[in-house]
């Protein structure tokens, strides 16, 4: 029986920071359960071919925007089950465990991980406190936590939409009632946080939730987004 999870990664000149992201791959390639690796590259500029050639990750080519490429790379990912990642997210170490004890239960739900910064300022503590609470209660996990799923619920719900934002709020909204958190947290990247400021951007993020439950368009969300 092939190793069932395929694990899908979007890629934009992040060889910075994606060596902590698939080197904390490696327990679930050497427990089986790891299919492959795909990096859904967006255009990058940098050097990631040759990252992929030494790790064992398959590339493929995207149209620019996460939601185009995570889409493009669950529809080239062969495994039974996906991972979706963000490059400048980590998995725990205990993560291969609780994927599997997720397959082997929740065939038809999908799973999240809970989120934890890196960075020790109290504002990162009540920020992501404020992202496991909104996971919990809304199920609305957002994409730097992970979304494991089934191919044929994935493929049932019709996957991730290329949109220039709000990508993983639409395919969380599609799962509502098929989510579960995993249990372990992902260590997740606060440097936009931290450059941005932790007030303005968590702002910024729930008024963009606000205005695509408010119907706006994405492509209007990610103008106002970018400002």
């Amino acid at each position: 029986m092939s190793a069932p999870v395929s694990i899908i990664i979007p890629t934009l000149n992040a060889v910075p920071s994606i060596g902590p992201t698939l080197a904390a791959l490696v327990p679930g390639v050497a427990d089986g359960l790891v299919r492959e690796v795909v990096l859904a590259d967006g255009g990058s500029t940098d050097a990631i071919e040759q990252v992929a050639e030494e790790t064992g990750a398959r590339m493929i080519e995207a149209e620019p925007g996460r939601g185009s490429q995570l889409r493009a790379g669950g529809m080239a990912a062969r495994g039974d089950w996906l991972l979706f990642m963000h490059a400048d997210t980590v998995l725990p170490a205990d993560w291969p465990e609780a994927v599997a004890r997720h397959i082997q239960r929740n065939a038809d739900r999908a799973g999240y991980f809970r989120l934890h910064f890196d960075s020790e300022r109290p504002y990162a503590r009540w920020t992501e406190g404020w992202a496991n609470i909104r996971s919990r209660v809304l199920k609305l996990p957002y994409g730097d936590q992970g979304l494991l799923v089934s191919r044929r619920v994935y493929e049932e719900i019709g996957g991730f939409q290329p949109m220039p934002l709000m990508e993983d709020v639409a395919i969380a909204r599609a799962l509502r009632g098929r989510m579960r958190c995993l249990g372990p947290a992902v260590i997740t990247s606060a440097e936009r946080y931290e450059r941005d400021g932790y007030w303005r951007r968590g702002w910024r993020n729930w008024g963009c939730l606000g205005l695509y439950f408010m119907g706006v368009s994405p492509e209007k969300i990610a103008q106002i987004y970018r400002k």
